[in-house]
This record gives structure tokens, C-alpha cells and sequence, in this order.
């Protein structure tokens, strides 16, 4: 297990924080997506644009990649991985979790990524509002997931208790570890 590709139903499933641990535990660079695809003022990257940045971050031999961007980048990252880690725990677990750091990130004026900061407007008014989102995306991708990700070779966690055993599993001699606990 030296390419993983982590995806989630929705925001604040912890994506970032089990990619960055899982890199530290295997010893590969990890990348978040959403890093090169916001750029200063929430500009977004073309498909063209963030397929060069991620085409050589999956051309190495070890990485953690977080995000798909499948709408922009196809199945580029999943289909060059050697499991797809799903984040798919329950909405008790990741909506508390979501309001908790939106909260933070408007309070402190966090920058997330090339300047961003959240907003309560971008948190809750509009389309691509985050929250809205994540509450549409959480259905939808467990509607559509177990279909569109059944070529690959998928580890779908259903918890937090899940999350945290296949962390455990990971170390730089890791093989090929499946069984998420479930």
C-alpha cells in the first residue's frame, strides 16, 4: 500500500487529517486537492490546470493524495491508486464536526489555502455554500459510490472506530491491508 487515494460522503469526515497520517505513517508525500484547485480568491483551477499539477504527484511511487476532483479530473487519482480509502462515516459523526470548524475557521480568520478564509456567507448561502453541500454530497456519493468506485480497489470506513484501526495497520513495510475493521 504506497498510493492512497482518500475520499469521503462529505466535509469533515477527516479526509485531511487520516491523509497527512497516513503519508506520516508510510513515509510518502500527501497532497490535498483542494490546495491546488483554490487558488486566491476562491479561484478555481481548469480541468487543464490541476490535471498538470496532480499528473506528476501520482506518477511517483508513494503518495496520499486527498480529494478526487473527479468532476475535473476524471478517475485520475483514484484509478492510479492502489486503494481508495472512503470516509464514509455517519452524518452524526461529520455534520457536528463541520459546524465546529466552520465556526473556528470565520472566528479566527483561519486561511485555509493561497489566502482563503471562510465566510458565513460561503458557509451557508448559495450553491456551493459548504454546508448545503456537504449535507447534498452525503447522499449523493452514497448513492453513487458503491457503483462508480467498484473497479478500484476500495476500503470503505463506516467510523471513527474503523478510521482509527486502519491507521494502526499502516506503517512503511504496510502490504496490502483491506479489512477496515468492519
Amino acid at each position: 500500500m504506497r498510493r492512497i487515494a482518500i475520499t469521503a460522503s462529505a466535509a469533515a469526515s477527516g479526509k485531511s487529517t487520516v491523509g497527512r497520517e497516513a503519508a506520516e505513517r508510510l513515509g510518502v508525500p500527501y497532497t490535498e486537492l483542494d490546495a491546488l484547485h483554490h487558488g486566491p480568491n476562491w479561484t478555481e483551477a481548469t480541468p487543464e490546470e490541476l490535471r498538470a499539477k496532480v499528473e506528476p504527484l501520482v506518477a511517483q511511487d508513494g503518495w496520499v493524495i486527498d480529494g478526487g476532483y473527479v468532476h475535473k479530473l476524471g478517475f485520475m487519482v483514484f484509478d492510479r491508486a492502489d486503494t481508495v480509502v472512503w470516509l464514509d462515516l455517519p452524518m452524526r459523526t461529520w455534520l457536528p464536526r463541520l459546524i465546529r470548524r466552520t465556526y473556528r475557521r470565520i472566528r479566527d480568520h483561519e486561511e485555509l489555502w493561497n489566502g482563503n478564509r471562510e465566510s458565513i456567507g460561503g458557509a451557508l448561502l448559495g450553491r456551493h455554500a459548504l454546508i448545503p453541500f456537504s449535507l447534498r454530497s452525503h447522499f449523493r456519493r452514497r448513492r453513487e459510490y458503491p457503483e462508480a468506485l467498484a473497479h478500484l480497489p476500495v476500503l470503505r470506513l463506516r467510523s471513527q472506530a474503523e478510521v482509527d484501526r486502519w491507521l494502526k495497520t499502516l506503517t512503511p513495510a504496510s502490504s496490502d491491508v483491506k479489512d477496515g475493521g468492519a
